[in-house]
């Protein structure tokens, strides 16, 4: 029993006190929390966005006059669709073309098009109709999309693989008990802590111009970020381990390697196939988007399409990323399940 029970054991029950959950130092915090919290509000335009919202939901239940979140919504979702499946080419732009070999499902058109000119004798516009023949795959847009997300999950699966390879030493390293000596552990979490400050989306603006545009600068922008969240959370685990089958196996004359190999990683296996899951659908959700600063995958050609203008193909891509981002979630939930 330490001293503090001790004395409280001494005073007779009419003594006890409660503590009073709302003092003047924390009642004092609490006002210069809210403070702050109002001057941020201000600004970042919280009080704006609330305003606008409740405006908008006025309008959405039947009340009169006109919302600009509403208009901006119908707008969007207006120009996003139809989607766009299919893919026209004017057969000329088609290299090696042979028209005795299309490809399967497509067919040839002669597409109209309405151009006009400046004629040179009247100074004034001219319209003229050209004729040209186009190239029209029914899906073939659909399929160009697709293959830009198996890209995608590309980037995204040797991105995690780069994270677990260098997040492994960085677990051992950085962990108490097992890190070499002090230095080394400062060291080691160091690396973690700047691996993980910088974002991919930087550092993929480095890379592609270290490596050029592809999916080489996705590749390593991703697997340097998460490395920097995996081996924070995988030493963690090492050193928050039971010490129990730790201690038995070290009085039996066991090295670090196999304590960390029979007594350490039966215990955080369950808990670093979650991390890795997240850290996968995680990586696959940013390799859509990191790919704007020309590091591959299916965000350049959302980034393209977007300056074009052209939403329906926007549409089709973020459906297909949808999708593909549900069933990864489910196929890897059914995995985790079976592994643990």
């Amino acid at each position: 029993m330490s001293a503090s029970d001790s004395v409280v054991a001494a005073r007779p029950p009419q003594q006890w006190a409660l503590r009073p959950w709302l003092r003047t130092r924390t009642l004092l915090l609490l006002l210069l929390l809210a403070a702050l919290a109002l001057v941020s509000a201000r600004r970042t335009e919280i009080d704006r966005m609330f305003a606008l919202s409740a405006e908008a939901v006025a309008v959405g239940v039947g009340g009169e006059g006109h919302s600009q979140v509403l208009d901006g919504l119908a707008r969007i979702v207006g120009h996003l669709w139809p989607l766009q499946l299919s893919e026209t080419r004017p057969v000329s732009r088609i290299e090696n073309f042979d028209r005795a070999q299309l490809p399967w499902g497509s067919h040839l058109e002669v597409e109209r098009r309405r151009e006009q000119h400046l004629d040179p004798d009247t100074l004034q516009m001219t319209e003229t109709t050209v004729e040209r023949e186009v190239l029209v795959e029914p899906y073939g847009y659909l399929l160009h999309v697709l293959w830009l997300m198996v890209e995608t999950l590309e980037i995204a699966a040797w991105g995690t693989l780069i994270a677990i390879v260098l997040a492994a030493p960085l677990a051992v390293l950085g962990a108490r008990g097992y890190s070499p000596n002090r230095a080394v552990y400062a060291l080691t979490r160091g690396i973690s802590s700047l691996l993980r400050a910088i974002p991919d989306l930087v550092s993929a603006l480095f890379l592609v111009l270290a490596f050029g545009f592809g999916p080489i600068a996705g590749v390593l922008a991703l697997g340097l970020h998460t490395a920097g969240f995996l081996g924070k959370f995988f030493a963690e685990d090492v050193e928050n381990a039971p010490r129990g089958p730790q201690d038995a196996l070290r009085a039996a004359g066991a090295g670090r390697l196999e304590l960390l190999r029979y007594a350490v990683l039966p215990q955080v296996l369950p808990s670093y196939i979650g991390y890795i899951q997240y850290i996968l659908e995680r990586n696959i959700r940013t390799a859509t988007v990191i790919g704007i600063v020309g590091a591959g995958g299916i965000g350049q050609e959302l980034k393209g399409r977007f300056e074009m203008f052209d939403f329906q193909h926007v549409g089709t891509i973020l459906v297909v990323i949808f999708l593909t981002v549900v069933a990864l979630e489910l196929i890897t939930g059914r995995m985790r399940a079976r592994l643990i």
